[in-house]
């Protein structure tokens, strides 16, 4: 598996798409914060954050977001969650829920994004799986390949991949540096749902059914 440094001094040939401006993007973010709003905070450079997050050496604010509702919430939900012996479910703790919304975005521009979705697409850019099945304190070295490949392609506002949880979906993190301003807006045809509230477990538990996952009844976390 390529866990090694990017190979910086050959180039890389990415394969890319256009995502076309009113494309549907769905977010599971904290209610406290704007569902159009990028994370703005670096993380560490060896330590914590998620797949493709700035850090430090390359800061940029981040935003991911899936291509179906259930694709957002188990992006965000589903992390190393094992089955549960006697329920045969993956239970969430209902504290993970809590003061989060599931809103529906709607690109306003076109967002040209790299593209690894198929074993073709990885191999473009010197990877295999291994990019996007790590975890834990494999992060920080997928973030050092988001850097490599943000370096060679620098028209590239994006990435997108096949969901690790919830497969052949797709999942994108955007690049709010390459952006430009205000690239996403809520749908205002659909309010934001709160799943800490009665309706919003419903929905989560709704949409989690077919991947066998449901917010723990009962617990108030």
């Amino acid at each position: 598996m390529p866990d090694r440094h990017p190979p910086t001094a050959y180039r890389m040939t990415p394969h890319q798409c256009i995502l076309p401006a009113g494309t549907e993007l769905w977010r599971c973010h904290s209610s406290r914060r704007p569902a159009e709003g990028f994370n703005p905070v670096a993380a560490d450079s060896h330590f914590g954050g998620n797949r493709f997050d700035g850090t430090p050496e390359d800061s940029y604010p981040f935003l991911y977001a899936g291509a179906e509702p259930a694709t957002a919430l188990a992006e965000v939900l589903l992390r190393s969650l094992a089955f549960d012996t006697d329920s045969g479910l993956r239970l969430v703790p209902r504290a993970w829920v809590a003061g989060r919304s599931l809103t529906l975005l709607r690109t306003r521009v076109e967002l040209r994004l790299i593209q690894l979705l198929s074993e073709e697409d990885l191999a473009a850019v010197c990877q295999d799986s291994w990019l996007l099945e790590a975890e834990g304190a494999g992060y920080a070295q997928t973030r050092r390949w988001a850097s490599e490949l943000r370096t060679q392609v620098p028209e590239a506002q994006g990435l997108v991949w096949q969901s690790r949880r919830h497969r052949p979906r797709h999942a994108v993190v955007l690049f709010g540096d390459r952006c430009g301003e205000d690239p996403l807006k809520p749908d205002p045809g659909r309010r934001a749902i709160d799943l800490g509230s009665p309706t919003g477990i419903t929905e989560t538990n709704r949409l989690l059914a077919p991947l066998r996952a449901a917010v723990v009844p009962g617990e108030t976390g």
